[in-house]
């Protein structure tokens, strides 16, 4: 292994082919090589290439601003698009929608463990994540338009148990994004938020026969950095590139924290108590079914409010919080940097993350509630002309033994008010949640029984519990009417558990506008 080669971001995009595979770093608005992704578009619409490419990646890359993957969303430059989650990316999910390239979602899990499988050539990636839900191949098989017909995933029956697998590919070019590499081509992480699946990718295009190329924020000496750092060794890096400053922040249009990648530690923040409103009343019911030392992951929206509830209990100390991009304890982040933790206790490689995951390795797991019907089936990832996408959604639900979906009742202007210890509707949301059928199944509520785990539903209004014979309405909050607030406002009628006559409330300790003392009974 000599001196690596040094080019520049328009060099490096003039060696993807027309028809190439390729793939590129980042998660969310993080580790993102931006520096090259502009030199690709830039190329292509000078010349019209690279064409016909096939563009994947695990998770999500993007801050909805044309950045990031948002680069390859012009007409054909891709043929098809391979992704978990394309919320952070709603122009590449535009052009699948219009029938412009073919697209999948696929699992966030099942992607990182599948470059993992081509590094290793073996025949592709066997797991159950995904049985019954859209990803299965009797469901759709993550296809996300009409133009896309070729099965991406296949069923498999291995000592009388059903898998889903993945077939393995060759990948041509891989775009990566570092800190530093010295003048071998070793290539450190330290400065990034996570060292998501860089070694695997590496691995896989150089075994694969392809080229690797790393953005880095600077060239060193030679035997100057700790190797301990090294997570892409020079043996499978072909080209470096030295970005600019503005096309190498830690996250898209933020400044760089060392707190987020274990360089310093942030003082401990104390935030100020939230307000008591309907995602707060959902957070605390959250933070009440917490249990002493677990393990947890926590979705965007509602579910992060049971970790602010439980920080202003006093028990935030005793949940550790993961994040499916590879940190472990710390602060999980939100917006462009979610999938940084501020000062995390460790940061694992998203494989091994996802190994874990899939393995039951979570205690309790708190998620969004998008759309829900009568089986316990839960939709998160596409809602008519607008593709989420299911990110580690999958993984994390399926695999988790206690697992909560957090919501509202409603959506699309729900007014909520507590007073007097009550819940007041002021304006009902014109979207109901609890519909007849999900648009597209992310969590399967059959799976989930056959699998004995524990599922609820938290609301503002009520609590459901999923049991074999569908969804069990168990509690309702106080000064909440049971047919004109919640029956009349769902497609189905749950099974309603009486006690004595009458729905059990919830804690009157949740709609009081003061400590619940969690810290004394948890």
């Amino acid at each position: 292994m000599g001196q690596v080669k040094i080019i520049t971001a328009q060099e490096a995009a003039a060696l993807l082919k027309d028809g190439d595979t390729f793939t590129t770093s980042g998660f969310v608005a993080s580790s993102i090589p931006e520096a090259l992704n502009k030199a690709v578009e830039q190329r292509f619409l000078e010349t019209g290439h690279p064409c016909n490419l096939t563009y994947i990646y695990a998770s999500s890359q993007g801050n909805r601003d044309g950045r990031g993957a948002e680069r390859y969303a012009h007409k054909g430059l891709l043929k098809r698009f391979v992704a978990a989650h394309y919320a952070t990316v709603p122009a590449l999910g535009a052009m699948a929608l219009r029938n412009e390239m073919e697209a999948y979602n696929l699992s966030q899990g099942a992607l990182c463990h599948l470059f993992r499988d081509i590094a290793a050539h073996k025949p592709g990636t066997i797991t159950k994540v995904g049985l019954g839900t859209f990803i299965d191949p009797r469901n759709g098989g993550g296809k996300v338009n009409d133009i896309t017909t070729e099965d991406m995933v296949e069923l498999l029956t291995i000592h009388g148990q059903e898998y889903l697998f993945y077939p393995a590919f060759p990948i041509q070019v891989a775009f990566l994004r570092g800190s530093f590499a010295d003048e071998r081509g070793n290539v450190t992480l330290e400065k990034e938020v996570a060292s998501l699946e860089a070694t695997s990718v590496a691995q896989a295009v150089k075994n694969s026969g392809g080229i690797v190329v790393v953005q880095v924020e600077g060239v060193v000496k030679t035997g100057s950095l700790d190797p301990r750092l090294v997570k892409i060794p020079g043996i499978n890096v072909d080209y470096v590139v030295v970005a600019e400053p503005e096309d190498h922040q830690q996250s898209l249009g933020c400044g760089y924290n060392p707190a987020l990648c274990g360089e310093r530690r942030a003082p401990d923040a104390v935030a100020a108590p939230l307000p008591l409103s309907a995602k707060k009343i959902i957070g605390r019911r959250g933070a009440m079914a917490l249990e002493p030392n677990v393990v947890v992951n926590l979705g965007v929206g509602a579910p992060e409010y049971v970790a602010a509830v439980a920080s202003e209990e006093g028990i935030g100390n005793q949940m550790t919080l993961t994040v499916e991009s590879g940190p472990v304890g710390g602060i999980p982040q939100g917006g462009p940097r979610f999938g940084a933790s501020l000062n995390p206790e460790a940061i694992l490689d998203q494989g091994y993350q996802f190994d874990f995951y899939d393995g039951g390795g979570l205690d309790q797991t708190f998620l969004g509630l998008a759309e829900c019907d009568a089986k316990g089936n839960i939709n998160v990832s596409r809602f008519g002309p607008k593709i989420a996408g299911c990110g580690g959604f999958i993984n994390i639900s399926q695999n988790t033994h206690k697992v909560y979906f957090c919501g509202t009742f409603t959506a699309g202007g729900l007014k909520v008010r507590v007073e007097d210890g009550r819940v007041h509707i002021d304006q009902e949301g014109r979207e109901k949640k609890f519909l007849r059928q999900v648009e597209q199944v992310t969590f399967s509520g059959d799976m989930a029984i056959q699998n004995g785990q524990e599922v609820s539903y938290l609301t503002e209004r009520c609590v459901f519990v999923l049991r074999p014979d569908g969804l069990h309405l168990t509690e309702i909050a106080p000064g909440i009417d049971l047919q004109r607030d919640i029956l009349d406002q769902m497609e189905f009628t749950p099974v309603i558990d009486m006690v004595d006559g009458q729905v059990p409330l919830m804690d009157p300790r949740i709609f009081v506008d003061a400590p619940m003392g969690l810290g004394q009974t948890v």
